[in-house]
């Protein structure tokens, strides 16, 4: 977390919330309210879920998540119950439920795991399996900290390191999603070409929801041996747009020259999501390449 003054977080906010600010200016408000962390920074976060775009909206459910502040937890529920909400969205919400980590919550949480869009159901499946883990596992700490890239994960790395092993349970569509989940995360963590290459392969297996989350994996790896399978997820027409906006950012996080013609191409694809995504995934691109420290820095002028 990081300390600027009250009046700054409602500047921040203010611009979050501008509908007439570009929304790579939006998103870097966004990740500077979720480093600046406290109650004034999750309301005006809560504000934007009013928004028309459904990427900005499952960006402000992620942040909250991974803030894991329980004063986030009303407007989350709220949100997973709302079924004007795109399911994008919903599902986020219900992931950062699982992410912030209070029990208190698996009866909503149980309750959509039977919602009838298959993207809530699953992840709130997960967020409670999430939550019995936690609250049932003596070493769960020293699991959770195996995690390099200081996210907080909808599942904990399986034990095994082995990625054969791994990547049989990982591609086994009969194995319960949070076995899945955890195979995927070890397999990250081992960060290795063949692990990376195992976790290339999940583009192609199972739900959308857990397509998605490969590729925000391999987002996170930033290796350039995931390129050509996010390029292929991204420029199927067929694949779900959830799975194709997170293919976008990841080549965004990977940022070489060619990532950046591969989303010039998208700028104007027919689904808003995939388009916005790009958008957002080209100036991480930008920021990649100027060596900056972190997405938010862009901010230094709001927040000096």
């Amino acid at each position: 977390m990081i300390f600027i003054p009250d009046k700054k977080v409602i500047s921040v906010g203010n611009l979050l919330n501008d509908q007439t600010r570009p929304l790579k200016e939006r998103f870097r408000a966004l990740f500077t309210l979720k480093n600046v962390g406290g109650q004034l920074a999750i309301e005006q976060i809560t504000k934007a879920f009013s928004d028309t775009s459904e990427l900005l909206k499952h960006e402000l459910a992620y942040c909250l998540g991974q803030m894991q502040d329980t004063r986030a937890i009303p407007v989350l529920v709220q949100v997973l119950k709302d079924k004007d909400q795109e399911p994008m969205v919903r599902h986020e919400a219900g992931e950062a439920l699982g992410a912030i980590g209070e029990t208190s919550v698996i009866p909503v949480l149980e309750e959509y795991s039977k919602d009838p869009t298959i993207e809530v159901a699953e992840t709130c499946e997960l967020a409670v399996k999430r939550l019995q883990w936690i609250n049932g596992t003596k070493n769960r700490e020293q699991n959770l900290s195996e995690n390099p890239y200081a996210s907080v994960d909808p599942a904990p790395p399986a034990e095994t390191r082995n990625v054969k092993e791994l990547t049989e349970v990982l591609l086994d569509e009969k194995a319960s999603l949070f076995d899945r989940y955890r195979a995927m995360f070890s397999l990250r963590n081992l960060r290795t070409e063949e692990s990376i290459l195992a976790l290339a392969k999940g583009l192609k297996a199972g739900s959308a929801l857990f397509r998605h989350e490969v590729a925000f994996v391999l987002g996170q790896l930033q290796e350039e041996v995931s390129i050509p399978h996010l390029k292929e997820s991204l420029e199927d027409p067929h694949e779900n747009e959830m799975v194709r906006h997170e293919c976008a950012e990841a080549l965004g996080a990977i940022a070489t020259p060619y990532c950046f013609d591969i989303l010039k191409k998208y700028l104007e694809d027919e689904k808003r999501v995939v388009r916005e995504s790009c958008v957002i995934a080209l100036d991480m691109c930008e920021y990649e390449n100027n060596s900056e420290f972190q997405y938010a820095n862009g901010l230094s002028e709001v927040i000096s």
